[in-house]
């Protein structure tokens, strides 16, 4: 099937045509027509157009048209989700979650739309302000710049688009061109709503393409999800407009003396270091646990590694498949190889075949190489010991990025502590960091990015305050 693009909510096909690959065999995912510079010209122009109609849309319209969406997607998840398996490679089983979660990203926007009402502010508390009341509501800024990635065809999609929506924000969205097929299913369940022409477009282009739209000013909001050199040249290049980044990170958990169910932490260390193929922003990189449980926890993390079935992602049952392309998977089995050449222990994985990467284990893991001080984005995790609780926030800390971190511990102050301490956005305490629920805020700090997703911290984000001063009440 070849997908047309949408511009204004229309579908729109073109004299040019991609063709998407599965990254495990090769095979056709599906194709897409792409937009040229007119088709681009017409939906920037058209966001801009119907922005002042689409921001005064009554919040019923709004939160209608997103509960439509949510609705829609609930009873096409199969089919979504084989879409999302064929065109990025990702295991059906989260590729299933993947759809399940973004039913949930447009129902809590819905619900966020409907309250989305603004705060009163009684200004009589000088003696200037008699009689005097302050309405301050939240209004668009303007229409938005969406650019997602591939690891999260679909939710990160809904992440720019429903709140964008429930604000009453004009979106043009750029998919990832490795995953462009979902976004474009996507805006099959959007036409059906009854959004103004203009309030949506999706241009699945190039990322040479996208400087243009970056600095285009009738954009005036660009919300990127994405890496990290990209995500900052973009805010370094509109210096003037409102940038929001939800860029990379090395999750990092910390393993506390007291924690005890060590078969639960190995569990969730292994799966979250290698599912979707590490291909996850907060996927677990580095594991510090302290030296009283180091010995076994390492032995158990071995042991729920190996149990993971790696195979082709259209098979029920496989937990990792392969990266999105074969350059990818090459890359990390060169990190994988120079963390060795530079002294760590390799104790399970590190091959390769095509874009599949083995699941993989490090420890004595020096502290500058690659697969401790970037982003991996591979099945790989670097365990390693440590002598105290402070000695492990200290080398969480000394990491550029500060996305989320996991802290075992059943211990109240700890908890406390660490969490005061650490210089990440999310901290999860019992967990690693690689639980994210949608309706929460959910962003980074240092080299991690600058904002927050989730519905109502992004309907924020999109929006600014407006005051309107009402005189001469009795209050």
């Amino acid at each position: 099937m070849t997908f047309p693009f949408w511009v204004a909510g229309k579908p729109v096909t073109s004299n040019e045509t991609t063709v998407v690959r599965h990254s495990f065999d090769g095979s056709e995912a599906g194709s897409h027509y792409v937009p040229g510079p007119s088709e681009v010209e017409a939906a920037v122009q058209a966001a801009a157009d119907v922005a002042d109609e689409f921001a005064t849309l009554p919040a019923h319209v709004r939160a209608g048209a997103l509960d439509h969406i949510s609705r829609r997607l609930s009873e096409r998840a199969e089919e979504i989700a084989q879409l999302i398996t064929a065109e990025s490679g990702k295991p059906l089983k989260w590729s299933r979650g993947e759809v399940g979660r973004a039913v949930s990203t447009f129902r809590w926007a819905s619900e966020e739309a409907r309250r989305f009402s603004g705060d009163l502010q009684r200004l009589d508390t000088d003696p200037g302000g008699t009689g005097r009341l302050a309405l301050v509501r939240r209004v668009p800024r303007g229409p938005v710049l969406g650019i997602t990635p591939f690891n999260f065809p679909l939710n990160l999609v809904a992440h720019k688009v429903a709140p964008a929506i429930a604000v009453g924000a004009p979106i043009v969205l750029k998919p990832a061109p490795a995953t462009p097929l979902t976004a474009l299913l996507l805006g099959e369940i959007l036409a059906e709503t009854d959004l103004p022409a203009g309030s949506w477009s999706i241009l699945p282009l190039g990322n040479e393409a996208t400087a243009e739209l970056v600095k285009a000013p009738r954009l005036p909001v660009v919300s990127f999800t994405g890496s990290v050199p990209v995500g900052w040249a973009i805010r370094d290049s509109v210096p003037r407009k409102h940038v929001a980044l939800e860029l990379g990170g090395n999750g990092a958990v910390l393993v506390c003396p007291d924690w005890t169910d060590l078969d639960f932490a190995a569990q969730r260390i292994a799966t979250f270091a290698m599912y979707q193929a590490g291909q996850s922003c907060i996927s677990v990189q580095r594991v510090y646990a302290h030296t009283d449980v180091y010995d076994e926890l390492q032995r158990k993390v071995l042991e729920q590694v190996a149990a993971l079935r790696t195979g082709n992602p259209r098979e029920d049952g496989v937990d990792v498949g392969p990266l999105v392309n074969e350059a990818a998977a090459s890359r990390v089995e060169s990190w994988v190889s120079d963390a060795v050449v530079a002294g760590a222990k390799l104790l399970a994985g590190g091959g390769r075949s095509g874009a599949t990467v083995e699941p993989t284990v490090l420890s004595e893991v020096p502290e500058d190489v690659s697969v401790m001080a970037d982003e991996v984005f591979g099945p790989v995790v670097s365990l390693v010991r440590v002598s105290s609780v402070d000695d492990g926030v200290e080398r969480i800390n000394a990491s550029r990025f500060g996305l989320q971190t996991g802290v075992f511990t059943r211990d109240l102050p700890t908890a406390f502590d660490v969490s005061a301490r650490l210089k990440v956005g999310g901290v999860l305490v019992g967990d690693v960091p690689s639980f994210r629920a949608d309706q929460m805020p959910y962003g980074g700090v240092k080299d991690s990015g600058v904002g927050r997703e989730g519905p109502a911290a992004a309907m924020a984000d999109f929006t600014e305050e407006r005051v309107t001063v009402l005189t001469g009440l009795t209050l």
